[in-house]
C-alpha cells in the first residue's frame, strides 16, 4: 500500500504546485504523471536496496535467474519513470510501463498465494493486489497515451 500512498501525496502535491503557478503541472493529467514516477522510483529503490532479497523470493520459480529479473525490474520502474517526465517519450514508457505491469503481476500472485513479506510485513492481498495493479495501469494509459491524443486532437481541431 505504500506505492499508492506515495502516488496519491505525491499527485496531489504536484497538482497543488499546478495551482500556485507551476504551468506544466495544471492539469490532472500532468500531475498524475509526476505522482507516477516518483512512485516508480520509490517502488525500484526497492531492488537495490535492504528489501531486495524479498523481492527476489517474490519471483516465481519458473522465472530464470530471479536477482537479475529484480535488477532488470528495478531499472525499467526507473526508466519508465523518467520517460513519463519527458514529451518525446511519455507515449512509449507508457506502452511500455503498461507491459511492464502486465509483466510483474505473475510475481504479485505468487507472493500473495504463498504468504511473502516485505520487510518483514506480509504482501498485499491478492485482490487488493490486482486491483491495485489495474489502477496502476488505467492511470498510466490515462495520463501518457489518452490525455496525450487527446491534446492532439485539440490541437488539430482548432488548425
Amino acid at each position: 500500500m505504500a506505492p499508492l500512498i506515495v502516488l496519491i501525496i505525491s499527485t496531489l502535491l504536484a497538482r497543488l504546485a499546478g495551482q500556485l503557478g507551476v504551468h506544466f503541472l495544471r492539469d490532472w493529467a500532468a500531475s498524475t504523471r509526476y505522482g507516477l514516477a516518483l512512485m516508480f522510483c520509490f517502488t525500484a529503490a526497492a531492488h537495490f536496496n535492504a528489501m531486495r532479497a524479498d523481492l527476489i523470493r517474490m519471483v516465481p520459480p519458473w522465472v530464470p535467474n530471479p536477482e537479475f529479473m529484480v535488477t532488470f525490474t528495478g531499472i525499467c520502474e526507473v526508466l519508465g519513470a523518467i520517460g513519463l517526465l519527458i514529451p518525446r517519450t511519455r507515449r512509449v514508457a507508457g506502452v511500455a510501463l503498461i507491459l511492464f505491469l502486465l509483466a510483474v503481476l505473475p510475481a504479485n500472485i505468487h507472493a500473495a498465494q504463498t504468504g511473502l513479506t516485505i520487510a518483514g510485513e506480509p504482501v498485499t492481498p491478492l485482490i487488493p493486489r490486482i486491483a491495485l495493479q489495474v489502477l496502476f495501469i488505467v492511470l498510466v494509459w490515462w495520463s501518457a497515451i489518452y490525455a496525450g491524443e487527446k491534446k492532439q486532437a485539440e490541437k488539430m481541431g482548432r488548425k
